[in-house]
């Protein structure tokens, strides 16, 4: 493949689910970002092709945004960097073709991103980690994770849905309404009992599926709402603290930063920041601004892994199922060295 100069100006354009949006990445610092995003009709999930149809509709708008926001031209912009999956297959296409478009018409190079390092390259850039355990928590991913021998590895993710998912299942069936997480929390906050749930820790796996059905059951069956969701919640948090503990002993790791969209949770906070205390590293979470899907975060993994990873304008993919510990990261270490 062809190793091209490191730009200057990035932007980066994000589309794997309910969001759209732009953000742009100078010289390997976040400049900004514009989005808008998908909201279901309530108790529907996201439909893929509505997703989708809302993403085309308001792309060009929000690139004149961008452009009027933060005194851009297009003819500013090195190259375009793109999440490549995984997500929802027309949402992600929506995605690459704008991207590709623009790149085919400004002359410069594509970059596709994984949306899940993304989200742990915004994180690392918030937080000043050099080499943490990252725990991924978001809509569609929940795996904890570490950088060894030139990729992210992973010491344990869910086996079903992703944690952020699962609440988001549940409150749609029960009618608390989306986003899912934090309506959830706020029901739990009534709560001043549990009762007992399953945990599915499948050695360092999680499984949410189960959870999501026994909580739909018991609300079904006239256990109080309040219960059941804060049950749920703390089931959930403390399954996933077990795992980030194991990873944390075993690796041996002072660093442990929080990546995604969950990680806005002030209960998850509160849990893995005890867990963190207990193992003497130090905790720190993405910033609220950056927790969701974002184009900042495309734009500045795209910036880190354009030498390699860059392609000719014309040539895009989308792969709806995408692991991270695929990718090569060969960007890692210098970035340990690198002001921002």
């Amino acid at each position: 493949m062809r190793i091209y100069p490191i730009p200057e100006v990035v932007l980066g354009v994000e589309s794997t689910a309910h969001t759209f949006s732009l953000g742009v990445v100078e010289n390997g610092r976040v400049v900004g970002q514009v989005g808008k995003s998908y909201n279901p009709p309530p108790g529907r999930g996201i439909h893929p092709r509505e997703a989708a149809d809302h993403h085309a509709k308001y792309a060009p708008a929000l690139f004149r945004q961008l452009l009027a926001e933060y005194r851009l031209s297009p003819r500013d912009f090195d190259a375009v960097a793109y999440s490549a999956g995984p997500g929802l297959g027309p949402a992600l296409r929506v995605g690459a073709v704008f991207a590709r478009a623009l790149a085919i018409k400004l002359g410069i190079p594509l970059v596709p991103v994984h949306h899940g390092i993304a989200h742990i390259e915004i994180t690392r850039y918030v937080t000043q980690f050099c080499d943490p355990l990252v725990v991924l928590i978001s809509g569609g991913h929940t795996a904890v994770v570490s950088f060894s021998d030139g990729r992210y590895r992973i010491f344990g993710e869910t086996l079903d849905v992703a944690i952020g998912n699962a609440l988001d299942t549940f409150a749609r069936e029960v009618g608390l309404g989306f986003p899912g997480v934090p309506a959830v929390e706020k029901c739990a906050e009534r709560a001043t009992s549990t009762v007992e749930f399953p945990m599915p820790i499948v050695g360092q796996d999680l499984s949410f599926a189960g959870l999501v059905s026994h909580a739909v059951q018991l609300a079904r069956g006239g256990t109080p709402l309040p219960v059941v969701c804060k049950s749920l919640v703390e089931t959930s948090y403390y399954m996933l603290a077990e795992v980030v503990e194991r990873a944390l002993a075993y690796t041996g790791k002072k660093e442990l930063a929080v990546a995604g969209g969950v990680a806005r949770s002030n209960r998850l906070k509160t849990v893995l920041s005890a867990v963190g205390r207990e193992h003497g590293a130090d905790v720190k979470f993405v910033t609220d601004e950056y927790a969701g899907d974002n184009g900042a975060m495309i734009a500045l993994t795209g910036y880190y892994a354009y030498g390699r990873h860059a392609t000719t304008p014309g040539e895009s993919f989308v792969r709806q199922k995408w692991r991270l510990d695929e990718v090569e990261v060969d960007w890692f270490h210098r970035l340990c060295h690198t002001p921002r």
